[in-house]
């Protein structure tokens, strides 16, 4: 027999299975409460029991599919033994998941506008910013890149490519806009290498 917080995690993961689905497919704003209760086959009022409010809710979706993200740019980033190219590929993978199904909408068009850019920031640096920090450590180390201060290279480099993922929201070919956005940033990269 399930242990009520067995059912309680059952109860969330349902509610957050359908609202990433119809906050993917039709946006956050076309998306009610009474929708996705039904979607997950609950009474509204479980669901406000879980998500005070569907910013709540749209937020642990966010975080959910940022973490994933995560993973998948790590995955893809990791087959390069350089830090500076590892950096270049895991942006790529970046633009190019986020141009992918309800990722764009989420992460993208709806992220920082429902959030508020600080928040959208906030959650976007606890799984992007440190990456950041650790790859361009790992290129001055390896003597790919002058020796400096990381933190302001790092903060200069990620708000480039959060400036890109939000000049790409607004885009009706997110594709495109990502690959070009993620050539542009291997450029300023490739501007930091020792000659």
């Amino acid at each position: 027999m399930a242990t009520q917080l067995e059912r309680r995690e059952t109860t969330r993961a349902a509610i957050t299975k359908a609202a990433r689905r119809l906050f993917g497919d039709n946006g956050f704003a076309a998306t009610t409460i009474d929708d996705i209760a039904a979607a997950a086959h609950l009474a509204k009022g479980a669901v406000y029991h879980h998500f005070d409010t569907k910013e709540a809710l749209f937020e642990a979706v966010f975080d959910q599919v940022s973490r994933e993200l995560l993973a998948e740019v790590d995955r893809i980033a990791r087959s390069e033994t350089d830090a500076l190219a590892a950096m270049a590929k895991g942006t790529r993978a970046y633009f190019a998941a986020c141009a992918k199904g309800a990722n764009g909408q989420i992460v993208l068009h709806d992220g920082p506008a429902v959030l508020g850019w600080e928040r959208w920031r906030e959650i976007d640096n606890r799984h992007f910013g440190g990456r950041f920090s650790a790859a361009l450590g790992r290129a001055m180390d390896d003597g790919l890149i002058a020796r400096q201060p990381v933190e302001p290279l790092s903060r200069l480099l990620l708000g480039a490519v959060t400036e890109a993922a939000v000049a790409c929201s607004g885009k009706t070919d997110l594709p495109k806009a990502g690959a070009d956005y993620a050539r542009a940033f291997e450029t300023l990269l490739d501007a930091l290498r020792r000659r």
